[in-house]
């Protein structure tokens, strides 16, 4: 793994994300077929994150990927309290657990791993690696490939108009987190906001919005616009403090 991570870092990320993807979706149909949700897919992110820890902690590679203190302090970062809020959008307008106990707690540590995998694979390792030749193509790519990437879940249940909403808060909040990786020099933050994100979404019915939009797909709607909105004032916020030139430190 280190000779090709040091060879090409990006072609390193392409086959960690296709590991990811592949995986987690066979993991989805092995957890329909024994019956219980999340449990194959929560044992894949586990060993996979183990796996990756393993290495980038035997490499040293953990300042180079991000997983350091932020250098700018969260006063000047709003206290992330716009990420939060992002996150915290559809249990504000209505609380319920959308599985049973069992489940959801399977779903909550399994969502937990992937915000790390997530972050790792596409502001870690594919921005990473696409920053040292061109910080404007790595920025678009690892946005926007973290947005597409998404469409995974048509396989998983999802029906067309929920998946093309979530990924367009997906590619919305892939350059917000990259912005804010890039203005910080850390990945935590990201990781933490996105973790947190996936948690809640277990436990989001955002009731009060399918009322007022008058159905279920109304009200995804008006969820996901308001999470655009906040996330891409926000957006607007970090790029305003970041330098127009930035240089990443190994």
């Amino acid at each position: 793994m280190k000779k090709l991570f040091d060879k090409n870092e990006v072609t390193f990320a392409i086959i960690i994300i296709v590991i990811y993807v592949v995986g987690s979706t066979v993991m989805n149909q092995f957890s329909e077929m024994i019956g219980i949700e999340f449990l194959a897919e929560a044992v894949f992110g586990i060993v996979l994150f183990a796996v990756l820890s393993v290495f980038i902690s035997k490499n040293r590679l953990g300042y180079h990927l991000g997983l350091c203190k932020p250098e700018v302090p969260a006063g000047k970062m709003l206290l992330y309290i716009p990420l939060l809020l992002t996150a915290s959008v559809g249990i504000i307008f209505g609380f319920a657990p959308q599985y049973d106990s069992p489940a959801i707690v399977i779903h909550s540590v399994y969502m937990l791993f992937t915000g790390y995998l997530e972050e790792m694979i596409f502001r870690g390792f594919l921005f990473r690696g696409m920053a040292k030749k061109n910080m404007t193509s790595a920025i678009i790519v690892s946005a926007v490939t973290f947005g597409i990437g998404h469409i995974v879940n048509l396989f998983n249940g999802y029906d067309i108009v929920s998946n093309l909403l979530q990924i367009a808060y997906a590619i919305t909040v892939g350059f917000l987190l990259v912005f804010i990786f890039i203005r910080t020099g850390s990945l935590v933050p990201c990781i933490v906001f996105h973790s947190l994100n996936n948690v809640l979404a277990g436990f989001g019915s955002a009731q009060l919005l399918n009322d007022i939009a008058g159905s279920e797909q109304g009200g995804q709607l008006l969820n996901v616009s308001i999470r655009i909105a906040v996330a891409g004032l926000y957006l607007l916020y970090v790029l305003k403090f970041t330098p127009k030139k930035v240089e990443l430190k190994d």
